[in-house]
């Protein structure tokens, strides 16, 4: 019996929504637009309803273009953006607080005596980048203490409410709340104590293969039967299943993610340990890092005028050999890893009266490959040796630009995928296992890649240039704290 998967992944900026045939591939795909709303004090915002309608659209046209019924569901989210809800209606309280916030930085700065408690317990470090701190600050800030009806959870808990009725999330989800303990994957009622969030009713942490509910928003009832962090589902769905394995997705964000196997170390080198995924009970980790604004960099360039999207990338960036001895260093929602700045203003350094769009386009190009350069090396640190090579998918690496400098600077071959949308594939490949309880990579065909861009300067000079990125990061300034007082 031949099986057919819708698998959603719902992202920052839309979401894409593929029906998967096992055994071959992509049969159709859908997709639908969203656009954060951004203002001061670090505020990035999403309307829940807008949220919720693009999953439908998209998963909607996805399944009229396939013309068949689908088996299974599978839904990735964005892992740390959160919303206050009613769990009687389903509905919204306020509106989804995304990943990129830095608003709950007060939340941190209060609660700092936890870092270290809470880093060895869920292995993440101290940042308001995760969501329990959003939790936190949207409680606070909505009064929702004394509403016995209320929640704060992550979207992905809405979104399968909304679709199912059902009141839980994955444990790679619940991973990156700082509420998870690492070793029992189920919730710690001490950092929950620790953040002040008792009380608040959690949903239930269950597997990332297997059916939670049955939603007929796609036509004829299916069961949704995968879960996970968008990342994580990428991780698989580039074949990341051997510990060491790598990939790394350029999306709003960059991010890059190896695989432990079934040990959970925790990083001496600045990076997050997580659930990559939980089936059947037993555990797959994998330590990441994430530069916080890509995409979003190179759309900022854009709404400044500078360029016209990201085709210009290579467009713009290739008609110049370099950045003109500009350095940029894209930090316009603080510092992820190794650094942990989340307060961090970016940069641009070394302009000078022949600057020109160009070199700026290079400028960023150079800064994205240079903070991946440096997630790779703390990879490598914490694994005791070397990566040979990092998978990367995402919209941006259709910039030849962009994948060229970042095998420069990392020295090693990037193997752009064939199929960009692995974050699908992977949560599809995990609604898959949850119908038939086996886990294959290969699911949906074998993942080859579609270029192989090998480094075309020396390991001398890829030393230099990021040497000089990391002195530029050393002077950055940061900004005040945000505004407490702010509303959602």
């Amino acid at each position: 019996m031949t099986r057919h998967i819708l698998a959603i992944d719902q992202g920052t900026s839309g979401t894409k929504a593929l029906v998967l045939t096992e055994g071959e591939g992509i049969a159709a795909s859908g997709e639908a637009s969203v656009r954060p709303r951004y203002g001061t004090g670090g505020l990035v915002e999403q309307d829940p309803a807008e949220l919720l309608e693009s999953v439908l659209r998209a998963g909607r046209a996805a399944v009229a273009a396939a013309g068949r019924a689908v088996d299974a569901v599978g839904l990735a989210n964005q892992g740390e953006s959160v919303l206050a809800w009613d769990r009687r209606d389903g509905r919204p309280l306020g509106p989804v607080v995304v990943w990129q916030d830095r608003r709950a930085s007060t939340v941190t700065d209060r609660l700092d005596g936890a870092a270290d408690r809470i880093r060895q317990v869920t292995g993440l470090p101290w940042d308001a980048y995760f969501a329990a701190p959003k939790m936190r600050w949207l409680r606070d800030h909505l009064g929702l203490s004394g509403n016995q009806h209320a929640t704060v959870t992550t979207t992905d808990t809405w979104l399968v409410h909304q679709l199912t009725g059902a009141y839980v999330t994955d444990a790679s989800t619940a991973s990156r709340t700082m509420l998870l303990d690492l070793a029992s994957t189920d919730w710690s009622a001490e950092a929950v104590r620790l953040f002040g969030l008792d009380g608040l009713p959690l949903p239930a942490v269950v597997d990332s293969a297997g059916p939670v509910g049955q939603t007929s928003a796609f036509g004829t009832a299916a069961p949704v039967t995968g879960l996970a962090v968008d990342q994580q589902a990428a991780l698989l769905g580039q074949g990341c299943v051997a510990a060491g394995d790598a990939k790394c997705t350029y999306g709003t964000g960059a991010f890059l993610l190896a695989g432990t196997g079934t040990a959970a170390p925790l990083s001496r080198a600045g990076l997050a340990t997580s659930v990559a995924w939980r089936i059947g009970g037993a555990a797959a980790y994998c330590l990441d890092g994430q530069v916080f604004t890509v995409g979003s960099a190179v759309r900022w360039l854009a709404d400044l005028g500078v360029i016209a999207g990201a085709d210009d990338l290579d467009k713009l960036g290739a008609t110049v050999p370099d950045s003109g001895g500009v350095t940029f260093v894209p930090a316009l929602a603080g510092l992820g890893a190794p650094w942990w700045r989340g307060t961090a203003r970016g940069a641009l350094r070394g302009l000078h009266l022949g600057t020109t769009p160009a070199h700026l386009v290079r400028a960023l190009v150079d800064g994205i490959a240079a903070e991946v350069a440096e997630l790779a090396a703390a990879v490598a640190a914490d694994l005791g040796r070397p990566l040979t090579g990092l998978r990367v998918d995402g919209g941006l690496t259709r910039s030849a630009v962009l994948m060229q400098t970042q095998a420069d600077l990392l020295q090693m071959p990037v193997q752009v995928s064939a199929r960009p949308d692995a974050t699908a594939i992977g949560v599809g490949t995990l609604a898959l296992a949850g119908l038939t309880g086996l886990l294959s990579a290969d699911a949906f065909g074998r993942q080859r890649p579609a270029t192989v861009y090998t480094p075309q300067i020396g390991a001398d000079e890829a030393a230099s240039r990021r040497a000089r990125f990391r002195a530029a990061v050393d002077a950055l300034g940061d900004e005040p704290p945000a505004n407490e007082e702010e509303q959602p």
